[in-house]
């Protein structure tokens, strides 16, 4: 039976080489690139591009070129679609007869009855006009392009879009204005939020493509009416690219065209009747300080930040949180901070934990920024707060950014500030609080250093290891264990070694492993115990590990 499976599955191969042998051949690649799955024709077709680049320019000609026109004269569209993908890998190293024949096949292909192959001609069109001569550029391309980004087809007019942002930087400047931008202007108020959409997207590499002259005279009017369109995502699409289209205006009249032309539309879309528009602009507004400079930013970006602040979105005072820095750098963080601090209190308090949870990764750019006065006096107790949260993901990262915070403002400060309040979580009525002071533990023990962790960490975890609850106790001794290498070896000996002994004989076998663990860790700062040893290694051969243990899971926080 299994000989028979094993004929059956050669089977496909031996038909492949029996094909190979036959003179009249076809080749597999070129079956592949006709098959109704486009993965595979993808594929099919990536392949067949690798493979030319080994051809000489004799053996494209022989070979390559005739399985090109082969897909491109095929029945079949999906052959037709395939061959769109390889015309501009054979085009430059062939002689000018067959460059004739595939500009006469490409130019079929892009008039083709089947709109996924004339997508696909779409779609190749900047490709191939890179690869063809400047005056074929104008001849053969400009045309397809104007047909394309005329076609009843929205999906082939947006991605007409696309080349023509790559022919465009192939045209002299001269030719542009009348070669390109008609259509361009015309694809920008298309009937189709698609094609518009594609305009917004594609728009800062448009800017770049035509230069500073055609921007001013052509892209800022339309980027106003983008920034104004009738749908959402097209809006979405051109907020997002506010900053980068104002960078890239030309330097002597940027100030003048963004206070102008863009600032009043930016204004419309700070409270646009779509979350997605005011969350795009948020990303990418405060950009515009460092352009702007501090006066224009104080009188005219500063109101619309604040605005922003107050947002019912979560996200957009979310992004504009996330981006402060910017602004920093041009006016200073105070000037916002009276907006700043109920935006975040809110944030802080959401109702939606993911909310919660993002304010939380900020905190310690925020708090870079505000400084340690500021923060200690209005952002402190909203980071304790965090610490004794309902949702296990929140406590968490609260436990991170105490960490985070100590790496940016010293241990000293820790010593003063943070240490005592999380101290002070042992002795909290509620199990989940009190292990969350030996989360706390482990993650600060490293940043505030040996005398501190000694001094005044060690005591309460060493208190802790009586807990009534087993989760503490178990937790006390994974505390032990990380803490170890930050402590002196005198403590260890004297104080670790002992506790980690009794909680290795404790009735729970959680706690007894976890205790057996951190003694084995130790194992060269303290001798252990032989039985306790044995008892461990049977504990593991019964198949309890700190992974496989049922208070390992969800409780454990």
């Amino acid at each position: 039976m299994a000989g028979a499976e094993g004929d059956d599955s050669l089977y496909p191969i031996a038909v492949l080489i029996d094909e190979l042998r036959n003179e009249d051949v076809q080749p597999p690649l070129e079956s592949l690139a006709t098959v109704e799955e486009t993965v595979v024709r993808d594929k099919a077709v990536e392949s067949l591009r690798k493979i030319s680049q080994e051809h000489s320019p004799v053996d494209l000609e022989v070979h390559f070129v005739p399985l090109v026109k082969r897909l491109a004269s095929g029945d079949w569209f999906t052959s037709r679609t395939s061959a769109c993908g390889l015309f501009s890998v054979c085009y430059p190293r062939v002689s000018s007869t067959v460059k004739a024949e595939i500009r006469q096949h490409f130019r079929t292909l892009c008039s083709d009855d089947t709109p996924m192959v004339r997508r696909a001609a779409a779609s190749k069109l900047g490709e191939f006009a890179k690869v063809l001569e400047l005056d074929y550029v104008k001849s053969d391309i400009i045309p397809l392009f104007t047909a394309l980004a005329s076609d009843e087809q929205d999906s082939v007019r947006l991605l007409a879009v696309e080349a023509g942002v790559s022919i465009a930087t192939l045209l002299p400047q001269e030719d542009l204005e009348a070669l390109v931008m008609p259509t361009l202007r015309q694809a920008a108020e298309d009937k189709s939020w698609r094609v518009r959409y594609m305009v917004a997207d594609k728009f800062s590499e448009l800017q770049k493509a035509v230069g500073p002259e055609i921007t001013k005279t052509d892209l800022v009017p339309a980027f106003q009416n983008l920034l104004k369109d009738c749908e959402a995502e097209v809006r979405a699409a051109a907020a997002n690219k506010v900053k980068v289209f104002c960078e890239n205006l030309p330097e002597d009249s940027r100030e003048t065209i963004i206070m102008t032309h863009i600032l009043p539309c930016v204004k419309e879309l700070v409270s646009d009747t779509n979350q997605h528009v005011k969350s795009a602009l948020a990303s990418v507004i405060m950009g515009l300080s460092t352009i702007l400079g501090k006066d224009n930013t104080v009188e005219h970006l500063l109101p619309l930040f604040l605005v922003q602040l107050k947002d019912e979105c979560p996200e957009v005072r979310l992004n504009i949180i996330s981006n402060l820095d910017c602004v920093n750098e041009v006016i200073g963080i105070r000037q916002l901070s009276q907006s700043l601090l109920p935006a975040i209190v809110e944030l802080a308090e959401d109702a939606k934990w993911r909310v919660r949870l993002a304010i939380i990764e900020y905190m310690p750019l925020l708090a870079g920024q505000l400084g340690v006065e500021f923060f200690d006096e209005k952002l402190n107790s909203l980071c304790m707060a965090w610490l004794i949260d309902h949702v296990f993901a929140i406590r968490e990262a609260a436990t991170c950014n105490l960490m985070k915070l100590v790496e940016k403002f010293g241990a000293e400060w820790a010593q003063n500030t943070i240490v005592p309040k999380v101290l002070g979580m042992a002795n909290d009525s509620n199990y989940l609080h009190r292990m969350t002071t030996l989360f706390c533990i482990n993650a600060l023990s490293g940043v505030c250093g040996q005398e501190i962790t000694t001094k005044h960490m060690l005591p309460v975890v060493l208190k802790m290891s009586t807990d009534q609850v087993a989760n503490v106790r178990f937790n006390v001794a994974r505390c032990l264990q990380k803490i170890g290498p930050v402590l002196d070896s005198s403590a260890l000996q004297a104080e670790v070694k002992p506790v980690l002994e009794k909680l290795a004989t404790d009735q729970d076998m959680d706690v007894k492993y976890f205790a057996l663990e951190a003694i084995s860790a130790h194992s060269t700062l303290f001798t252990c115990v032989p039985s306790l040893e044995g008892e461990k290694n049977l504990m593991c051969s019964h198949g309890l590990t700190a992974e496989s243990s049922m208070c390992t899971g969800q409780i454990v926080f």
